[in-house]
């Protein structure tokens, strides 16, 4: 929903979201997942089959009839006097294994996936939502301000959607016992850079943000305070998150098959991962404002000189990830990768301060390719005023490099101004999601 059109529309996103919220009831206490009721602005829809995916190599044979809610479940026929079902609603686990702990016996490595497929299904691949750090699936459910989320909007238009949270976190389920220690951010980390960066003034982009809603997302603020009420404890170990969460997803596309990444900030090192890992079964990556800049780390202290390097080691050993990617020539360990820093002031690209970026971190020489990350169609998005907008064209100039020439949507370049990191939560989501449709209608066939 574009900006212009917030106010006449609370009502009935609200009923909406009330309705996504009644489906998942009904999908964890039937089973069957129905929602009943007509889809925003479109009347009913009737009912048929969600096209079954393609069974990947090597695996296990499927049943002949899945589960409700299951990946290739049929849709469910409505109770008698109740409307045509127009989405259903599931969810299932993926991964995971027995492990001894003591004197009892746990699951590991389960993640949790939520399922949402329209009554019809028009687009050839599903769209895969994985949320970033310290966030849950719930950032794709709804807005922190009672309208629908990208997960309807996705699902309106004609795409079968899965939600996860990461393992380790949310509802797959918390074990320090396994996952060591959790951490959790506090408010003013989150007003910072995500919800109010115009009240700390800590890079030149955070004074253009506007679309909070209800005003600057800080601690009062409505809005701020339900999506902190969101905030969950993560892996205080990210290179164990990574170890985690990558085969996870590996297998919940293998699983599904074919599929469409949806990844923001954090959920962009999985999806880099998978893409490198199952080429031909990621059929486009769109990576919101992904987990960077290459190599290193940055804080924000605001003033001319307003950022500087976390520390002197690596934050990500590969560039884009702390797990092995596939180069060519091969990499053995980290080392191999040489580091080299843009030159202040040796050009107007790399001396970046006075429009606000950072100078980058790319490959020295020798340069080496990443072969399978060529082969998916990716996208970097970003948002005018996130603290993204200081080094994500690093990002791009790292994939770029290594011939894998992502495209770049800047918001601002759209139309959509204003906007912070949680995009998909601001007064215009609707507007920014259908930005990302667009992108995909025109790369993925």
């Amino acid at each position: 929903m574009a900006g212009s059109g917030i106010a006449g529309g609370i009502a009935n996103g609200t009923r909406a979201a009330l309705l996504a919220v009644q489906g998942l009831i009904l999908a964890a206490g039937l089973g069957a997942g129905l929602v009943p009721g007509p889809a925003r602005a479109q009347g009913p829809v009737p009912a048929q089959p969600a096209p079954q995916p393609a069974t990947p190599p090597n695996a296990p044979p499927r049943s002949a009839a899945p589960a409700p809610g299951a990946p290739g479940a049929p849709p469910q026929a409505a109770e008698p006097g109740l409307a045509e079902p127009v989405t259903r609603a599931g969810y299932f686990y993926i991964g995971g294994r027995y492990q001894k702990l003591g004197d009892k016996t746990v699951m590991v490595g389960q993640m949790f996936v939520q399922s949402r497929t329209p009554a019809r299904v028009t687009q050839p691949y599903p769209v895969v939502m994985v949320h970033g750090l310290a966030q849950t699936g719930v950032n794709y459910l709804a807005t922190a301000d009672g309208r629908p989320g990208w997960v309807q909007r996705f699902v309106e238009k004609g795409y079968q959607v899965y939600v996860v949270d990461q393992v380790g976190r949310g509802r797959s389920g918390t074990n320090p016992e396994v996952y060591g220690p959790y951490d959790r951010l506090g408010t003013r980390s989150l007003e910072r850079t995500h919800t109010a960066p115009e009240v700390y003034d800590l890079y030149p982009q955070a004074k253009l943000h506007t679309r909070w809603p209800g005003g600057a997302g800080v601690q009062g603020n409505a809005a701020f305070d339900q999506f902190f009420a969101s905030q969950v404890p993560f892996l205080a170990n990210s290179q164990q998150t990574e170890e985690w969460v990558d085969p996870a997803l590996v297998a919940l596309l293998d699983r599904i098959g074919p599929a469409i990444l949806l990844t923001h900030g954090q959920a962009a090192l999985f999806g880099w991962a998978a893409s490198d890992a199952r080429p031909d079964l990621v059929k486009a990556h769109v990576a919101v404002e992904p987990n960077g800049p290459p190599f290193f780390d940055v804080q924000f202290r605001g003033g001319k000189e307003f950022w500087e390097k976390t520390g002197d080691g690596r934050a990500r050993a590969y560039g884009l990830t702390r797990m092995p990617l596939t180069f060519d020539p091969p990499v053995r360990a980290p080392e191999d990768l040489t580091v080299a820093q843009a030159a202040k002031g040796s050009d107007s690209k790399s001396d970046r301060a006075a429009d606000g970026r950072i100078r980058c971190w790319l490959q020295g020489e020798p340069v080496r390719s990443l072969p399978n990350l060529a082969k998916v169609p990716a996208v970097v998005v970003t948002a005018e005023a996130s603290f993204h907008a200081t080094y994500d064209d690093c990002t791009v100039a790292f994939l770029t490099q290594a011939g894998a020439r992502p495209d770049v949507v800047r918001l601002a370049d759209r139309g959509l101004h204003g906007n912070g990191h949680m995009m998909m939560l601001e007064t215009n989501s609707d507007a920014v999601a259908d930005v990302l449709a667009g992108w995909l209608a025109d790369r993925v066939k």
